[in-house]
């Protein structure tokens, strides 16, 4: 039986790019379940697609993954959007079934309220100077096209993968402060909404610790570090990492310190309230769903 756990945390897919990591993302949701799937934004790359991007079948094959997970174990979904997937403007909120197209949400669970958000509504970059942002996408497109031919490399030589991107991003000192001043604002606007934490994306750099009493928890991304963010039946978070995953030993009934489903009972979930708003900053407070 495969782990079971309460709430999954996926962001910054970028599907319809050529770094989109979509077999393996479509691999890692095949080995777990989940009652709840947060797709905390830039799942699909509106702005490559406009450009360079392509769409391939592998692409589709995450979508098809999600919606087995709904009709087969009735997960439910929430896709929150990103700056990359900001199409999503002209339709949200909306629901259909399982599925929740929104903004943004709080999510409250064992006595905890977590804020989450994609996190670009926070980068001043990005909301205001949308053609310095597109500018510094090509740069980091570039980037990224260079670590795949580094990587080709070293899967040749038998090295394990290297996040070329990751490893700029640490040792420029612009980038770290940035990403701590990110932090930082993030953590503030979690305290502002009256929740324990937050969980965001946008930034690729996957992170679970507490920043001034807040518990800070970003999902990371699935083009560079290939991570998520998955929290057990008791309230408890941990980051996964793709690269970590031992899938053999996944198959086996001794999988995991997580509870597995046949642990759970059959009403461990209560009726959720709808929880979608029309525009983030408008509403300091907005509605929660609460789990257990």
């Amino acid at each position: 039986m495969k782990t079971h756990f309460k709430t999954l945390v996926i962001s910054d897919v970028h599907l319809g790019t050529k770094g989109a990591k979509a077999k393996e993302i479509a691999r890692f949701l095949k080995q777990y379940r989940c009652d709840h799937l947060i797709l905390n934004g830039d799942i699909i790359d509106g702005w490559q697609l406009k450009k360079s991007g392509s769409w391939k079948r592998k692409h589709t094959r995450f979508f098809n993954r999600v919606l087995k997970m709904m009709e087969n174990h009735h997960t439910q979904v929430y896709y929150l959007r990103g700056n990359h997937d900001d199409f999503l403007d002209q339709i949200l909120p909306l629901q259909i079934g399982n599925l929740r197209i929104q903004t943004d949400l709080i999510y409250e669970s064992n006595g905890k309220k977590y804020f989450i958000t994609h996190g670009d509504i926070f980068d001043s970059i990005t909301t205001h100077l949308r053609w310095i942002a597109y500018l510094g996408d090509m740069g980091y497109t570039f980037l990224l096209w260079l670590n795949r031919v580094v990587n080709h490399y070293r899967f040749k030589r038998g090295l394990p993968y290297f996040s070329l991107s990751r490893y700029v991003k640490s040792k420029v000192k612009s980038a770290v402060s940035y990403i701590d001043q990110y932090e930082t604002e993030l953590a503030k606007m979690a305290r502002a909404k009256g929740c324990d934490g937050i969980i965001c994306g946008h930034i690729h750099q996957a992170e679970n610790r507490m920043i001034d009493g807040i518990h800070y928890l970003n999902s990371g991304d699935w083009v560079e570090t290939m991570s998520a963010l998955a929290e057990d039946h008791e309230g408890n978070w941990q980051l996964i990492f793709y690269n970590e995953i031992d899938f053999k030993q996944l198959q086996t009934p001794e999988i995991s310190q997580f509870k597995k489903e046949s642990d759970l009972p059959e009403n461990d979930l209560l009726p959720m309230k709808k929880v979608a708003f029309d525009r983030p900053g408008e509403d300091l407070n907005p509605p929660t769903f609460r789990i257990g």
